[in-house]
């Protein structure tokens, strides 16, 4: 007895589509299950048996073997237990196979029948509709993941005997019913305002540039000077999530189980910020079994580095091509994954050791060598990276007893939103969505400046000794500030502004 079942396997953050085929021959009682399964597939033998037969039905007392083909893409996690299930009991004859074919299956078992929630619904969804596949079977807790793919039926079930029962028509279960494109027409506000930050107008306007052209920004200053306080607000500033990229960043919120219960998608751009403990593979992203790191949970969305200098060299180092690629590339011997990694990358660090040598009113204790050591710990090719530089002082008396109002985040964000659309619009036939994507044949043909402008220019790389990199980013950062302010040309006063937030290429 033979039959044949299909699933997906999620390889990175996109599905492929399986076949689960199970054969049933006379013999000693064995099972085997073959096509390149981890661990975590080959103790579904367990499962399958308990979950088959406390859901009513008999599991076969012969020679099983089940092949997940193809076999040289690795298989892992709980999904096929569903499939795995369902493939016994067609070879069976318990489910007809003409009507098992016609779905995609995923879905962890657990003992007594009931259906489990599973990582990558929504890749799985995705695959499926390319596929010309018109209906999939997922676990009732993953059915609106699933279901924000428009097109294709998505049936939840919730126990082994309720699956058996629709694929043979006994009972009925209506295609969850869900239009993702509702979620966008509500408004999402964040807690935290910038008008609750006293002072600070100059990293304000610093972190409004960074916003409207998707800039990097590392603030240097001294304990209490807001710089955490801030960036928790920046996500605040940001053009909303459109509806591709929510997409994009919910698949790999699927892959990696950070989806709550019933979350459809991602409405909102990810905030991440990890602790300065973190490992190169919490970062980056891999394991054993490769799962995306923090600079892929951050895509679409800020990534916030809090006390730059105590994270570990090695993970900063990393750092450096998932910022300049936007995606990040794992290499395993038996496969290479690829994550996206198109994020904002706010940084905070002291600068110096004691954290004062910047504050006028506390005496810093550093000496010359350990403020050069200490600031040395962010390399050359990584502060390359970083667009925007801009120093923190401490907050004055007579700003945080003014009374007056500061401007709030909505406002500020109208303007970033305004220069964002100027971006589109520019960009719209290039593959690229804002100016910090530029590359350089895009920096030669929107960022020409005149005669006075290009001598001040030429004067900065020569004073700061600025790599070619760095000079490129200041005509990325003058093109944002030109759109901010409505201008179709760069003029000398937005290279002069730009040329001030490169303050760490500067000597101590």
């Amino acid at each position: 007895m033979l039959s044949k079942v299909l699933t997906s396997a999620v390889v990175g953050i996109d599905a492929h589509i399986m076949e689960v085929e199970v054969d049933i021959s006379q013999g000693l009682p064995a099972y085997t299950t073959v096509g390149l399964a981890d661990i975590s597939v080959r103790e579904s033998k367990e499962r399958v048996k308990a979950a088959i037969h406390n859901s009513g039905y008999t599991f076969p007392d012969d020679r099983i073997t089940v092949n997940l083909a193809p076999a040289n893409i690795k298989k892992d996690g709980t999904g096929f237990d569903l499939p795995i299930a369902l493939g016994i009991l067609t070879a069976t004859g318990v489910v007809p196979e003409n009507k098992a074919s016609r779905f995609l299956l995923m879905g962890e078992l657990a003992l007594d029948g009931r259906i489990k929630p599973v990582k990558g619904s929504l890749p799985m969804a995705i695959e499926a509709k390319r596929s010309g596949y018109q209906k999939i079977l997922v676990p009732y807790d993953n059915r609106r993941e699933a279901s924000v793919v428009r097109g294709i039926s998505v049936i939840g079930v919730k126990t082994l005997a309720e699956a058996v029962d629709y694929i043979r028509g006994a009972c009925v279960i209506p295609p969850e019913s869900f239009d993702p494109l509702e979620i966008f027409t509500q408004n999402y506000f964040e807690k935290s305002d910038f008008s609750e930050v006293a002072g600070q107008e100059h990293v304000k306007r610093a972190m409004e540039i960074a916003a409207a052209g998707g800039h990097n920004l590392i603030m240097i200053g001294p304990p209490g000077s807001g710089k955490t306080m801030m960036a928790k607000r920046f996500a605040g500033i940001v053009p909303a999530i459109t509806f591709e990229e929510s997409i994009e960043t919910t698949k790999i919120f699927s892959v990696a189980g950070l989806l709550e219960k019933d979350q459809a998608l991602v409405t909102k751009r990810p905030f991440r910020s990890p602790h300065h403990t973190i490992s190169d593979a919490g970062m980056i992203g891999g394991g054993s079994i490769p799962r995306p790191g923090e600079v892929s949970l951050a895509h679409n969305g800020v990534l916030f580095l809090d006390e730059l200098a105590e994270f570990k060299k090695t993970v900063l180092e990393a750092l450096r091509q998932p910022i300049e690629d936007q995606r990040v590339t794992i290499s395993r011997a038996l496969t290479t994954l690829t994550y996206p990694s198109s994020f904002m990358l706010i940084a905070a660090m002291n600068p110096c050791p004691c954290g004062y040598y910047t504050d006028t009113r506390q005496t810093c204790r550093c000496s010359y060598h350990q403020i050069q050591r200490y600031r040395n710990k962010i390399s050359g090719p990584l502060l390359d990276r970083i667009d925007i530089h801009v120093e923190v002082p401490p907050v004055a008396y007579r700003d945080l007893i003014k009374s007056s109002a500061a401007e709030t985040s909505a406002e500020i964000r109208k303007r970033v939103t305004k220069a964002r659309d100027i971006q589109t619009r520019r960009y719209k036939s290039m593959k690229i969505y804002t100016n910090a994507q530029m590359k350089n044949r895009h920096i030669k043909k929107f960022c020409l400046i005149d005669q006075p402008s290009s001598q001040l220019l030429e004067t900065a790389v020569d004073k700061l000794n600025l790599s070619a990199r760095a000079y490129n980013r200041i005509l990325k950062i003058a093109r944002t500030i030109a759109d901010l302010a409505g201008d179709s040309e760069i003029r000398i006063d937005h290279i002069s502004e730009a040329v001030q937030y490169r303050s760490l290429d500067r000597k101590v």
